[in-house]
């Protein structure tokens, strides 16, 4: 008779999406522990203290993608979780003397608009009308496996109730689908508007993360993925986590303790132990062996079969397509102190303004967003780079001491693979100074505020974080790296080509950001193979 393993599942990384997963699997009856390399879970959606008395999301900053199933399920508000929306949407500095705000309300951002174009405040519902209805397309599709093509009858059931979904959702929805997915932002957004400073405000969301022109064909996509959250019940808002990411995902690990998983940190698996049977555990950099019915992967698809997997256990062509796998985001991650707050040309003064609680946009432009892409891609890093700029503490008291504050810089395009000569442990400390260079010209004040900084170039990203290439999404957000084809066609249902292996995180369907989607699909997946296996046994008599 075989000796039943210490557990059923094992978790490589304690990520959001591993702590979701491993709280299903253990709401379910079955035994997990959760393998964790750093000293705290919660991996790129943490909270800091990155000076002493400051305090700030250390990668992932901002809230909107986390499922509310996902906050239902884990009982997240029951364990101390709260959310507060942005009081205004969007910021944009233009120039010394124009800005730009995006409100949290239609009759709000209509007002703003109309003083750039008239006809362009007109056909703004009609835009929302168009993201809604595309939106809620993407929005049914999220919480189902994507079939994998050339599978079984299940993959033909689930492409044929995805077929009846797109049917349903009507012919203008299924246009407004295949635009935003086929589509660059740049084309998408001229068509609508004329005006440049909507254009720009839109445009962001379409290189958050995405190394790419606003122009490139597909950016529309990642556009869309974006504005398909939720804040509180509102669609499309955007907030801030009290207490900052890590209230997320340490909400997560209690759930998790409280359903019996084992979380242990300070773990680094150096690799899955693989034989004919399949994955049969792992291996701890220490040596020490965990053994499990099977692995659960929460981790970038390259990282886990090009240094985790034997390249023998795997198919010649399937390792081919995850060396071509793009990973990449060009994200520069800061996190200031500040002394006060940013005093802004435009919109001049330092006490506490609507503006400064908001997600502060410097890219004033379309074209300013490409050419930073272009630099990046000549030069390594942008000259003029995009940032959004959040102070998380205008809302939420607890980050920094009385009359400071704490901002959050996330910054595109800088690249993780330099040009000759060039490598980030030498140039890290001047990109960040062309960061606080940048908002300087549009906030004066901004460089004489800042106390103390914390920086996480691409490099910094993938050592600290375990995120391949610098890159927060696991992936890169491709049309040929979406749904069916994410991590690789054939591959799209949370299972690996290693029977037992599993993946669980922003490499598998939807995609990147703070989610938990990844996690509460795969391990619906698990169950049902664990169940399966469960019976096999019985029937078996072992």
């Amino acid at each position: 008779m075989a000796q039943r393993k210490p557990y059923d599942a094992i978790i490589i990384g304690g990520g959001h999406n591993g702590l979701t997963c491993a709280c299903y699997l253990a709401g379910a009856g079955y035994k997990v522990k959760v393998l964790e390399r750093r000293a705290v879970v919660g991996g790129a959606a943490i909270t800091e203290e990155f000076i002493p008395g400051f305090r700030n999301s250390a990668a992932a900053y901002t809230v909107s993608l986390l499922h509310p199933k996902v906050m239902r399920d884990l009982r997240l508000a029951e364990h101390g979780l709260r959310i507060i929306e942005r009081p205004l949407a969007n910021f944009l500095p233009l120039s010394d003397s124009a800005y730009f705000k995006v409100g949290n309300a239609l009759g709000q951002t209509q007002t703003e608009l109309g003083r750039f174009s008239t006809r362009d405040a007109e056909r703004l519902p009609d835009y929302y009308t168009m993201l809604e209805r595309a939106g809620g397309v993407l929005r049914d599709l999220l919480l189902e496996t994507p079939p994998n093509v050339g599978g079984g009858a299940r993959d033909v059931l689930t492409a044929l109730r995805a077929g009846y979904r797109m049917r349903k959702a009507g012919m203008a929805a299924r246009r407004d689908f295949f635009d935003l997915m086929t589509k660059s932002a740049g084309d998408l957004l001229d068509a609508w508007f004329e005006s440049g400073p909507i254009k720009a405000a839109f445009g962001f969301d379409a290189v958050v993360g995405n190394y790419a022109s606003p122009y490139s064909p597909g950016s529309a996509y990642v556009l869309l993925h974006h504005v398909i959250g939720e804040v509180n019940g509102k669609r499309g808002a955007w907030g801030h986590a009290v207490g900052g990411m890590g209230a997320i995902t340490q909400a997560m690990a209690q759930e998790a303790t409280r359903r019996g998983v084992e979380i242990a940190t300070e773990c680094e698996v150096s690799r899955v132990c693989v034989d004919d049977r399949g994955a049969q555990g792992v291996q701890l950099a220490d040596g020490s062996m965990v053994d499990a019915l099977c692995v659960v992967a929460n981790v970038n698809p390259r990282l886990l079969y090009l240094k985790l997997v034997d390249s023998q256990a795997l198919d010649p062509d399937f390792l081919r397509r995850i060396n071509g796998y793009k990973c990449g985001s060009a994200t520069f991650r800061m996190n200031v102190a500040l002394s006060e707050l940013p005093d802004f040309t435009c919109l001049p003064g330092r006490h506490l303004q609507a503006h400064h609680q908001s997600g502060i946009i410097i890219a004033p432009s379309l074209a300013y967003m490409e050419q930073a892409y272009f630099d990046a891609r000549t030069y390594g890093c942008s000259r003029a780079p995009v940032v959004e700029l959040l102070i998380p503490s205008t809302v939420d008291t607890t980050l920094a001491p009385p009359g400071r504050h704490v901002a959050s810089l996330f910054c595109q395009h800088f690249a993780y693979d330099l040009p000759a000569g060039l490598d980030w442990d030498s140039i890290r400390e001047p990109a960040a100074d062309l960061v606080i260079d940048t908002v300087t010209r549009y906030a004066p004040n901004f460089k004489a505020a800042v106390l103390g900084r914390k920086i996480y170039s691409p490099l910094d990203l993938e050592r600290e974080f375990g995120l391949t290439g610098g890159d927060i999404f696991h992936g890169a957000l491709t049309l040929d790296q979406i749904w069916s084809a994410r991590p690789v066609l054939g591959h799209a249902d949370y299972r690996a080509p290693v029977k037992g292996l599993y993946l669980c995180g922003a490499g598998a369907h939807p995609g990147g950001g703070v989610s938990g989607v990844p996690g509460h699909n795969a391990a619906r997946e698990i169950l049902r193979d664990l169940r399966k296996l469960a019976r096999e046994r019985d029937r078996d008599g072992r």
